[in-house]
């Protein structure tokens, strides 16, 4: 698999429907001997059971030129079995009503990992997290 928008997410997009300066946009470690990328899938209930540790907030989101990006992030004393993906989801309250929003599990170092009880700590590239 290579790092995807979630085509329903796209659709979000145009119809205005995230608001990334706005709304709450999560991180998620992801394992995927749990949850598999499915291009129909649109609501974080789809991958919560996943999860490995605790979702972080974005923070510092900015959008140039099509480019979406934010703070690099750390996921705080993580444990568990192994993580080799990432998923971005806008946070409503509610996983079956919060979307998904990219899938990521090609990066240039760090995946996959497998917890041992220290922070793990997402480095996202200069150019961003991706553009549209």
């Amino acid at each position: 698999m290579a790092n995807a928008i979630y085509p329903k997410a796209k659709e979000k997009f145009l119809d205005a429907l995230i608001d990334f300066p706005t709304d709450t946009i999560n991180i998620a470690l992801i394992d995927t001997g749990v949850y598999t990328y499915n291009s129909a899938d649109e609501f974080w209930s789809s991958a919560s059971a996943a999860i490995v540790g605790t979702a972080v907030t974005l923070a510092s989101k900015t959008i140039t030129s099509g480019v979406f990006n934010a703070a690099d992030v750390t996921f705080n004393s993580v444990s568990g079995v192994s993580v080799e993906a990432l998923i971005i989801y806008k946070d409503t309250g509610s996983a079956a009503t919060s979307p998904l929003i990219m899938y990521i599990d090609v990066v240039t170092s760090g995946l996959p990992v497998t917890p041992n009880g220290n922070n793990i700590i997402v480095e996202f590239s200069s150019l961003g997290i991706f553009v549209l």
